[in-house]
């Protein structure tokens, strides 16, 4: 034991600049032996540990411990801690013990134009005049909200990324309904940190969350080169005119209309739009939580 004895030094500071966090100093003096100390030795005495709070300041915690030794005499040691405000990532010198820490972002994405409003505010096939899918390939911007999750874990969680990336939300998930939110991926890193002379190895994880609000399921027209008769399937047709101004059926060169059943619609009707999920929908709430403050 290098530390016989030890006092603080009177006349605490805090120092607060407008617009910034303050921060806070105490000074102890620590008479020791013949022995050096460690700066783990001196805290332990002392009794002030990372992640302290301040005695006046609550909102304050122990981030920096200093030891001087030779000062004011070759056997005494002035151990300096200063006191911050902590950021959310860091309120615990654990990093294990900290909570995941969210942030947001905006932006646009490209997606196919398979649909439109109406004037009535209702959702119709994207077709033109006579009825036909004649705009293949055209796309349309709709806007993307990204939440980030960034957090600690003891390891990769390697099953989990496989499971959820590219998953959905199964039920409603911070203020978006069912199949709106996406997992984009999942990522780590290693990471060290000395915790009070204590070595924590830990993994540095980032989740990419995206938002649509029209949602993730493909929205597609049910349309196609046959059709179902009598539970047998036939190639759609067209009706056209001879030389004579006779009607006869011809093998239709584009898709058509299809009703529910699979059968052939009469020509001049729209499309009926499909709603097929391809993704994997999961409890995002059980494997993400939700943003804490």
């Amino acid at each position: 034991m290098s530390v016989l004895s030890f006092r603080e030094i009177s006349g605490r500071s805090l120092s607060h600049r407008f617009g910034e966090p303050p921060t806070a100093e105490r000074k102890f003096v620590a008479t020791l032996d013949n022995t050096a100390p460690t700066v783990s030795e001196v805290a332990n005495v002392i009794g002030i540990f990372h992640g302290d709070v301040h005695p006046e300041y609550s909102f304050l915690a122990m981030v920096d411990a200093q030891i001087a030794e030779g000062s004011p005499s070759p056997f005494h040691a002035t151990a300096t801690f200063r006191y911050e405000v902590l950021e959310p990532d860091v309120q615990d010198p654990n990093p294990l013990a900290r909570p995941d820490v969210w942030s947001f972002s905006t932006g646009g994405a490209a997606v196919p134009a398979v649909a439109y409003y109406s004037n009535d505010n209702r959702i119709e096939p994207l077709v033109n005049a006579a009825g036909e899918y004649a705009f293949e390939g055209a796309t349309t911007e709709e806007s993307e909200i990204r939440a980030t999750i960034t957090g600690n874990r003891p390891s990769f969680p390697l099953d989990v990324a496989a499971y959820v990336t590219n998953a959905l939300n199964d039920s409603a998930y911070l203020g978006g309904k069912a199949y709106t939110w996406k997992c984009s991926g999942i990522g780590g890193q290693q990471q060290v940190e000395i915790v009070n002379d204590q070595t924590v190895k830990y993994y540095a994880i980032t989740i990419e969350l995206a938002y649509r609000a029209s949602g993730w399921p493909l929205i597609l027209p049910d349309i196609g080169l046959n059709y179902l008769e009598d539970g047998q399937l036939k190639r759609a047709w067209v009706l056209m005119r001879d030389e004579d101004d006779q009607e006869m059926r011809v093998p239709a060169a584009s898709p058509v209309a299809l009703a529910e059943n699979g059968a052939m619609l009469p020509p001049g009707n729209s499309p009926r739009l499909l709603w097929r999920r391809v993704h994997r929908a999961v409890a995002f709430s059980t494997y993400f939580g939700s943003p804490t403050f």
